[in-house]
């Protein structure tokens, strides 16, 4: 694959402001968690099943130690059958989730049929080693086509590539390995699955400080994309996982 030019102006400061916009004598009046840039501080979790694959992420963005949404969305649309997970700077992985969908609409039209998970996920590579000093995101690539049906890639910083059966990502992932090695199994049922990726994020919400809010699930499979919220009230209780 050829690779992909991006533009980016680099002279703007992490607001997107002109650098030193700001007066300097008002500098030291303006709080610490302003300055910090908006970061998908989060857990992540991407599995495969017998017939496609469940992804799943809290809903809490962070700025340092001050929450600045309790409610977001982490799972991104790329096309009708692939969703990515983002974790790192915000503004960081929007853009680039904006700029593979915008390649794969174009792929799309010329081939004229849909894209291949593995197609969309190579264009994340790419764009996340082009410009790896730069950026700051983890991105997890998931979802089903009639070549390889359901299937999960990692790109995690640096640009590696990576196709895993089950992925974790974000801060809260580091809490969970454990968990996920010892209750993850191949060809599970569409609700085995289902219950991991709920039971696995409630227990990162439980110890991990940037991640919380609801749990959001997506299953993809061969029928489409079927999206779920789980309020905080309706998660299962830490202590009965």
């Amino acid at each position: 694959m050829a690779s992909i030019q991006l533009a980016l102006d680099w002279e703007k400061d992490d607001y997107g402001l002109e650098k030193n916009s700001c007066p300097s004598h008002l500098d030291s009046l303006i709080p610490d968690w302003i300055k910090t840039p908006l970061s998908t501080g989060t857990t992540l979790l991407a599995a495969e099943y017998d017939g496609g694959v469940y992804i799943g992420a809290d809903t809490r963005t962070s700025t340092g130690a001050y929450v600045a949404a309790r409610y977001s969305d982490k799972l991104t649309y790329i096309t009708d059958q692939i969703y990515c997970c983002r974790s790192g700077s915000a503004a960081d992985t929007q853009a680039i989730a904006e700029i593979v969908k915008y390649h794969l609409s174009f792929y799309e039209m010329e081939v004229g049929e849909p894209a291949p998970v593995k197609v969309a996920a190579n264009i994340f590579r790419d764009l996340c080693y082009q410009y790896r000093d730069q950026l700051t995101a983890g991105i997890i690539v998931a979802g089903w086509d009639k070549r390889e049906k359901g299937q999960i890639y990692m790109v995690p910083l640096g640009g590696m590539l990576l196709r895993l059966p089950v992925a974790m990502g974000g801060s809260g992932s580091s809490y969970i390995v454990g968990h996920v090695d010892g209750t993850y199994k191949p060809k599970m049922s569409k609700e085995e699955c289902r219950k991991f990726i709920i039971e696995s994020i409630t227990h990162a919400i439980n110890r991990d400080g940037s991640s919380g809010g609801c749990v959001r699930l997506a299953n993809i499979s061969e029928s489409g994309v079927e999206r779920e919220d789980i309020e905080f009230n309706n998660l299962p209780r830490f202590q009965d996982i």
